[in-house]
């Protein structure tokens, strides 16, 4: 495919089982559509779009923010480039923009994959593969990091899926459950990390008992998740009784869930829950908390499950 004749998101990539329909784009390995008999379980994107912001990108060595985009690792200090100027903060990775080179493709199952290259304020070799698979459960994702260089490095990820739970309606008009009984605060301005605080301190984001979202702003992190067998699973559901459900593992101690307001642009205001489930935290590479060290010639994975309610 020439570049003239390829869609501005990438390759695309379509799998399709058991009812389920999914297209990943090579650029950021993102999950451009999944629907579930015909019903979109996600807010795509056209194929020939620029990728809305990090609508279904994969986020990659880091998710979230790293505040002022400063870390310091092994003892030595790093500066990473402004990727949200407005809030002046390292934002979701270095791979979101990325190109993805196919490993396998079949019909239910691609791995693709990219290597983060040594970078200015990230100065470390890590491939990173992603997997998607189809089966009668939904749409599993898997990122998997190895190490190629000489030195450890810092390692976080996590994806950018924007759950829809009907055909009709926003995010105001569906009804969540998320299982976690802890938020991290964050400051009104950058969203930058303040402090990890129960639930029950703010009542407007726990919502451990199913309940309609209504207005409520949303844009945190939270934890202390409750789970069956071991796998946490955030549940978003319409009146009419549709939805979607997103699981995920011990590997996962955090998920970030973002309302996606966008006042003054109605075209995508509210019209999709994002649910990131995440390896660590806002901030981990300064932090620390759940931070993976990959020593070299180490690898890690971490995995989701995407499915209809």
């Amino acid at each position: 495919m020439s570049g003239i004749d390829r869609p501005r998101s990438g390759r695309q990539l379509s799998l399709a089982a058991h009812g389920y329909e999914a297209v990943i784009a090579s650029v950021g390995a993102s999950l451009r559509s999944l629907t579930y008999e015909g019903r979109d379980l996600v807010v795509p994107f056209d194929a020939d779009e620029v990728r809305p912001a990090y609508r279904g990108a994969t986020l990659a060595p880091w998710p979230n923010r790293i505040v002022d985009g400063r870390y310091t690792f092994g003892g030595i200090e790093h500066r990473l480039a402004l990727t949200e100027p407005a809030r002046g903060q390292a934002l979701h990775g270095l791979l979101a923009w990325a190109e993805f080179e196919d490993r396998l493709v079949l019909d239910d199952r691609v791995v693709v994959a990219a290597v983060i290259e040594p970078q200015s304020g990230y100065p470390f070799r890590v491939e990173v593969e992603v997997e998607y698979r189809l089966d009668a459960d939904g749409l599993h994702q898997t990122v998997t990091a190895h190490n190629l260089g000489a030195d450890a490095a810092p390692w976080g990820t996590g994806p950018h899926p924007y759950l829809v739970a009907g055909s009709d309606g926003r995010v105001d008009e569906w009804t969540l459950t998320l299982p976690a009984s802890e938020v991290l605060t964050v400051t009104p301005d950058r969203l930058s990390p303040v402090a990890v605080e129960a639930v029950d301190e703010h009542p407007e984001w726990d919502f451990r008992a199913p309940r309609r979202i209504a207005d409520v702003f949303i844009d945190h992190a939270f934890t202390a998740l409750a789970r069956d067998s071991g796998v946490a699973e955030v549940r978003l559901v319409s009146d009419a009784g549709t939805g979607v459900a997103i699981s995920f593992d011990e590997r996962c101690p955090w998920v970030q869930v973002h309302t996606a307001d966008t006042p003054g642009i109605a075209a995508s205001h509210r019209i999709g829950l994002a649910v990131e489930p995440m390896t660590c935290p806002p901030d981990a590479f300064s932090s620390g908390v759940d931070l993976v060290v990959l020593e070299p010639g180490a690898t890690h994975a971490a995995s989701w499950r995407i499915a209809a309610i």
